[in-house]
């Protein structure tokens, strides 16, 4: 899923008519300074990254002044949250909670349900997966009806709520609910929904993710690739995305998993799964004989071989890999001859370029026997160390890793005699 920052997720919060604390994103000690400086009251600097649990990594920090805010950012900016790197803090205002509350909505995938889940519960400021059962008020949405104020109303009540409280944050919970259909969500929370001494309801934190084949309909979002990404993105992340986001037929997952650099110290095989199963068994092999993988791709759902054969060019424009390696086992709904099609074409164009250049084939599924026979007429004469196999070697890592190992090193001997 397409996931969001806290004070992204809190600009469409804005937008949704959801009152968030006053606040600002920056990224310098100096520029938190001054973001509290502007909010004239003590604030709390908060890590923005893509991972929960910033509090007990040290990543919030409640301070009283500017010169405070500034020293809190230049501690946090820079530190490693569950691997992931700050670099912008969220400056805001502290509030005075009187209450802490939950709301929140996902996309249930069950076959009984198949739509949005609303909850809202009194226990928040918690993982919502440790709050009692009794603690939350659950609501399946019929998205043919839509919500309306006096569903949000019942569950409050239901859950406790009365009081001037009562209005203020039925209100929200709908105004979440319609932020989440507006911006095509999976997922979308407050937590906590705070009402202060004064007796004001504030989204005090916010967890936003969109669906990824949604995405392209939201160009405002300015995300560069339509899928759960935690790092900055490379050329060739945005290059596999390109033909994700332009052709829907089955599935292209390309994916750079280590840099030039770190392939010119050789080792790195360009790989290539079909379906997790057999991605998982590929990859397996490679590691039980001391091979890297230099990126991950997948190519499922019955992709066309056009698609197939753009996914291979990709794999193999890869600078410093020493071989390419397909492992594909697919028997739901794929017929394999697609990716025959598209592989012969690919390996066809590339293998002249780099003679002796080790490429092993595992294909199998459903029109098993047709896809071996193109892949072998279509490759028998290319000269290159090319070796196909069926499903009699699918779950034999040992054999499938030991044959990926051989032509490998003696692709290296060729390349150091030469």
């Amino acid at each position: 899923m397409a996931k969001f920052l806290e004070y992204q997720g809190k600009e469409y919060f804005k937008k949704a008519g959801i009152p968030v604390p006053e606040g600002e994103a920056v990224d310098t000690p100096e520029a938190a300074a001054a973001a509290a400086e502007k909010i004239g009251k003590p604030v709390v600097v908060k890590a923005q990254v893509l991972a929960g649990g910033r509090g007990k990594a040290g990543g919030v920090k409640l301070v009283s002044t500017p010169e405070e805010a500034a020293k809190a950012a230049g501690e946090i900016l820079g530190m490693e949250i569950k691997g992931l790197t700050v670099k912008q803090v969220l400056v805001e205002e502290q509030l005075a909670i009187k209450q802490e509350f939950y709301a929140g909505l996902i996309i249930n995938s069950a076959h009984d349900v198949r739509g949005p889940v609303l909850m809202f519960s009194p226990e928040g400021g918690m993982d919502i997966e440790s709050v009692p059962e009794d603690k939350i008020a659950t609501l399946n949405v019929d998205v043919t009806k839509g919500l309306m104020i006096h569903d949000t109303l019942d569950m409050c009540v239901t859950m406790g709520v009365q009081g001037g409280a009562l209005r203020p944050l039925a209100d929200v919970v709908l105004k979440l609910y319609n932020a989440f259909r507006r911006n095509d969500c999976r997922a979308l929370e407050i937590n906590p929904l705070v009402l202060t001494e004064e007796g004001k309801v504030y989204a005090a934190d916010c967890r936003m993710e969109a669906d990824d084949q949604a995405v392209f309909r939201h160009p405002e979002f300015g995300i560069k690739i339509g899928r759960e990404f935690l790092k900055e993105p490379t050329e060739l992340d945005l290059m596999g995305w390109s033909y994700e986001a332009s052709d829907f037929r089955g599935t292209s997952y390309i994916a750079e998993m280590a840099s030039p650099e770190e392939t010119a110290a050789g080792g790195y095989v360009g790989y290539h799964g079909i379906g997790g199963g057999a991605a998982m068994l590929g990859m397996d092999a490679l590691n039980k004989v001391g091979l890297k993988v230099a990126d991950y791709a997948d190519t499922s759902g019955n992709p066309t071989a056009s698609k197939v054969y753009r996914t291979v060019k990709l794999i193999m424009s890869q600078p410093n890999i020493e071989g390419y390696f397909l492992s594909g086992f697919m028997m739901a709904n794929q017929e394999q001859w697609h990716h025959a099609h598209g592989l012969v074409k690919a390996l066809r164009e590339e293998l002249p370029k780099r003679p002796g250049f080790p490429v092993v084939l595992l294909l199998c599924g459903n029109k098993e026997a047709e896809s071996q026979q193109i892949l072998k007429q279509g490759l028998a004469d290319l000269d290159a160390r090319v070796e196909i196999y069926d499903r009699e070697h699918v779950y034999d890592a040992k054999f499938i890793g030991g044959r990926v190992r051989t032509l490998v090193d003696e692709y290296r001997q060729d390349k150091a005699a030469a």
